[in-house]
């Protein structure tokens, strides 16, 4: 276990030093990489954090600017950041 901050504790694989999740006491929240479940049918409902975002989401789930109002965040909805490119149209 790693932790920079009071808000992240990030674990690791004891055998191969992969990181697997990060615990988020302050915010009663755990990140588990999906990868690390490979059985699991995940959907993605909503990316927090878009405001930081480098690369834009075009699948249409709602984006916050930082996390929801009932884990401490804004709960502020974000519109897509889409660059329209050459004879693609708008969305």
């Amino acid at each position: 276990m790693f932790q920079k901050t009071e808000v992240s504790q990030r674990q690791y694989c004891k055998k191969c030093g992969g990181h697997l999740m990060t615990n988020h006491p302050p915010l009663a929240l755990v990140d588990v990489f999906a990868a690390m479940l490979p059985t699991l049918k995940f959907s993605p409902a909503v990316h927090v954090n878009y405001s930081e975002t480098v690369l834009p989401m075009r699948d249409g789930v709602p984006k916050l600017r930082d996390f929801p109002k009932e884990l401490g965040g804004s709960g502020e909805v974000v519109p897509d950041r889409v660059t329209k490119r050459a004879g693609e149209p708008r969305v």
